[in-house]
């Protein structure tokens, strides 16, 4: 009896442990189908941080937002208005020191027409000094007998011409009473007597106008000193003078005006002598034209058109007329017409054969530049203004173009050093017999 309680517990054991193995087996087949048919898992999305900042949408460069054509206009635009105030600011600059910019621009021309007889002189033995003072002395007492020589003959005839310009006011008026375009004798004192009234009314205008000729006098005294003074230097010494402006140049653009410098200098010289041929020869012909038709005080008034013949286009016409007033008024209508064929042909001669003959392509200008320089000299500096506005604008001219040429020339050289490549090393020389090598 006492024995079955024991075996009955261990069969109930065995059957524990057994029941426990086959729970574990089926566990474990479950695990595996369960594996085989489920999918991987799909990560949770991970949330930011709470301090992540907000995405913003991407904007454009402004700059690249900008046309291209407008982005090179404005580059234009503003680099324009820089230089044209720069241009401004030295129009200021001068117009503050006006004699004396007109005076060394005088002495230049002045030089340019004086310094071949330096030259000249110099190549047959003559010292510097002397030969510098010599051309100079000659070519100022030139200038002043010419200066007194009109003078002299306007004082001499001022009363004759009095007396003929009257004679001429009167026969004129007897033309304009018989001429077909009907002007009365009331007419004629009427247009008399405004110019009368206009001469009382501004008297006063007058007079300023007088007093500020003093000053107008005084100051022209000045500038020819000026004048007289730095041409005697820059006969003397103007190559020295070239030199040394040649160093305030910087060094990077140094050759080139080195270069430009001579070739505008030759510019200056052709067109001065030149002009002063060309002037030469209008005051001749029309001259000896104006004394055959006997027109009065006909030298000064070849004197006057060979001086305003160096202001270009506007000085052969202001002139050319002066000369036919001075024929209407003193000799009548058929002297005034006579002279102003003579001009007209004078001048298309000069226009056509003798600027092309004797100033050459050198300085050759158009004539739209001429006239608009020419205006612009004098509304800025008055007649001084015009007569220097055209040489500048041929020296500008020769120093641009040569300017253009040299940066092209050495962009060239610069290209074909760049495709040669580098110089091949240079070997050393072997060592002489009997010297050994260091």
């Amino acid at each position: 009896m006492s024995r079955v309680p024991g075996w009955v517990g261990r069969l109930g054991a065995g059957l524990t442990a057994m029941s426990e193995r086959w729970s574990e087996r089926r566990a474990e087949a479950e695990r595996e189908r369960a594996e085989e048919r489920s999918e991987p898992p799909v990560p949770a999305p991970v949330p930011p941080p709470p301090d992540h900042p907000p995405l913003v949408q991407t904007r454009p460069d402004p700059a690249q937002a900008v046309p291209w054509g407008v982005r090179v206009a404005a580059e234009a635009g503003w680099r324009l208005l820089v230089l044209a105030g720069t241009v401004w600011v030295l129009m200021r600059i001068i117009s503050a020191v006006q004699l004396v910019v007109l005076a060394f621009v005088a002495s230049l021309l002045i030089t340019a027409l004086l310094q071949p007889t330096v030259a000249r002189l110099r190549r047959y033995g003559v010292p510097r000094g002397p030969a510098t003072a010599l051309t100079a002395v000659l070519g100022f007492v030139v200038m002043g007998l010419i200066g007194w020589f009109v003078t002299w003959q306007v004082m001499e005839n001022i009363d004759n011409l009095s007396d003929q310009v009257q004679d001429g006011i009167d026969e004129l008026r007897r033309w304009l009473l018989d001429s077909p375009f009907h002007v009365t004798d009331k007419q004629i004192n009427e247009i008399a007597e405004s110019l009368r009234d206009a001469v009382g009314a501004n008297s006063d205008e007058i007079t300023s106008a007088g007093i500020e000729g003093v000053t107008v006098v005084v100051e022209t005294l000045t500038g020819i000193l000026l004048a007289v003074f730095s041409t005697l230097f820059l006969l003397y010494d103007g190559r020295r003078i070239w030199e040394w402006s040649l160093k305030l140049v910087p060094a990077a653009a140094r050759p080139g005006v080195a270069g430009a410098g001579p070739r505008a200098w030759r510019t200056l010289t052709a067109y001065v002598r030149g002009t002063v041929v060309v002037a030469l020869i209008d005051a001749i012909f029309i001259g000896l034209g104006i004394y055959f038709l006997d027109v009065p005080m006909a030298v000064p008034l070849a004197v006057f058109i060979f001086l305003f013949a160096f202001i270009p286009l506007v000085g052969a016409v202001v002139s050319g007329a002066l000369a036919v007033v001075v024929a209407l008024v003193t000799q009548g209508v058929f002297t005034a017409v006579m002279t102003l064929a003579v001009v007209l042909a004078v001048q298309q001669i000069e226009g056509h054969i003798l600027q092309p003959f004797i100033l050459g392509r050198a300085v050759r200008v158009h004539p739209l530049a001429v006239v608009l320089s020419v205006t612009a000299g004098g509304m800025i500096a008055g007649i001084g203004g015009a007569v220097v506005a055209v040489p500048l604008v041929a020296v500008t001219n020769t120093v641009v173009g040569y300017l253009r040429g040299y940066a092209e020339q050495t962009a060239r050289a610069r290209l074909a050093a760049e495709a040669s490549g580098p110089p091949p090393p240079v070997e050393a020389a072997p060592p002489p017999d009997g010297d050994s090598a260091p």
